[in-house]
């Protein structure tokens, strides 16, 4: 934690943060490369030169649609950009070829193809320089409060000593927003807002930072019933299962992949099936890719909670799991436990069974999380 009057150098920010970094390098790489191996066939605009010059406008289409949305999913701190890279990509690379199906324009697969691929890989590198080398710094209204966020650690934390709007344009302020601040920190957190600077509650950004919610007390909807809303409830399925039906044919060719490293790195079976708490309380069989070796687990609820429980250096964890489980693309398989009911794209992480009934008898509101349909991501 540091004092603001302490803080001489610049923020920790790089050039990876950079939008239009990310953009000219993903353009480069994923459109200007795939194009250049295709070179002969660009041309005067004619029969033969014309599927290379569509791909070449849909992958730079598919490349900035991808990124700015994966920008958006991922802008708020704390969130696991890696779950997100695929399916963002996926989306919109997707919706470039259903266009073009759609309009009846030619393309070449391959082209575009090697655009999707290259796309993703900057995206993965990007991420990995960001998440390992950049330290994320926020500026703290020295009030309320802020105790529990201040020990959080791998964060940056300066603490203000005036009401006075930081001078860097990337300056990210958080306050306990309950609060009664003085009306001098009031104005400048609206100046702040005002001026484009983000400004976070205390609350929700160690939540979002540490991955634990804090549930203070049960919640009603606008109609006053702890249930949620139905017709949201109706919407975010049909939207759980046009997502499975448009991203199932595009990574058809990655599951199968990423199914051959599994067999072929380690006995044992691809898929790996495990019983976890699901909606409404009730048990469902979720799919994985395998990312373990195969063990004997004890009798009784204590064997199957310490069971549950990986660590990041699990010595269980093969070489292809650990790659997997880094990119977060071991939780493929459960699109097809969307596509069934039994979860949805985003909603709280399902538990295995032993776990979710120990949480329960520590937790008061932790039933309360069977309400909705347990989520790929949360």
């Amino acid at each position: 934690m540091l004092r603001e009057g302490q803080l001489l150098a610049a923020p920790r920010t790089t050039i990876f943060d950079s939008l239009r970094w990310q953009a000219l390098v993903s353009l480069l790489t994923a459109v200007l490369f795939p194009a250049l191996i295709r070179i002969p066939e660009i041309g005067p605009y004619d029969s033969q030169s014309g599927p290379a010059l569509n791909s070449v406008v849909g992958s730079a289409i598919g490349v900035l649609a991808g990124l700015y949305l994966f920008r958006r999913v991922t802008s708020f701190p704390g969130t696991r950009a890696f779950g997100y890279i695929l399916p963002s990509y996926s989306a919109s690379y997707g919706a470039v070829v259903l266009g073009m199906f759609l309009f009846r324009f030619d393309y070449s697969r391959l082209q575009l193809g090697v655009s999707f691929g290259l796309a993703l890989a900057v995206s993965y590198l990007v991420s990995f320089v960001i998440e390992r080398y950049v330290t994320p710094r926020f500026w703290v209204v020295p009030a309320g409060k802020i105790e529990p966020l201040l020990e959080i650690p791998a964060v940056d934390w300066l603490v203000m000593d005036k009401p006075e709007v930081p001078v860097s344009p990337n300056a990210a302020i958080v306050a306990d927003l309950r609060h009664d601040h003085e009306p001098a920190w009031e104005r400048m957190l609206a100046e702040a807002a005002i001026s484009g600077r983000p400004v976070y509650h205390t609350k929700q950004l160690r939540e979002s930072l540490t991955g634990r919610v804090s549930i203070e007390h049960l919640s009603e909807n606008s109609f006053g019933s702890l249930l949620p809303n139905l017709a949201y409830v109706k919407v975010k399925r049909a939207v759980d299962i046009f997502a499975c039906l448009l991203l199932l044919p595009i990574l058809a060719i990655p599951l199968i992949a990423i199914a051959l490293l599994v067999r072929f790195d380690s006995p044992g079976g691809v898929i790996f099936t495990q019983e976890r708490m699901g909606y409404c309380g009730r048990a469902f069989s979720m799919y994985k890719f395998r990312t373990m070796r195969q063990r004997e687990v004890g009798e009784g609820e204590e064997a199957a909670r310490d069971d549950a429980m990986t660590k990041s250096d699990d010595a269980r964890i093969t070489r292809i799991g650990r790659v997997l489980r880094k990119l977060r693309l071991d939780e493929l398989p459960q699109l097809f436990n969307v596509l069934c009911g039994e979860m949805s794209l985003i909603g709280p992480r399902p538990e295995v069974i032993a776990l979710s009934r120990w949480y329960e008898s520590e937790l008061p509101f932790y039933v309360y999380r069977h309400i909705v349909r347990p989520g790929i991501t949360g």
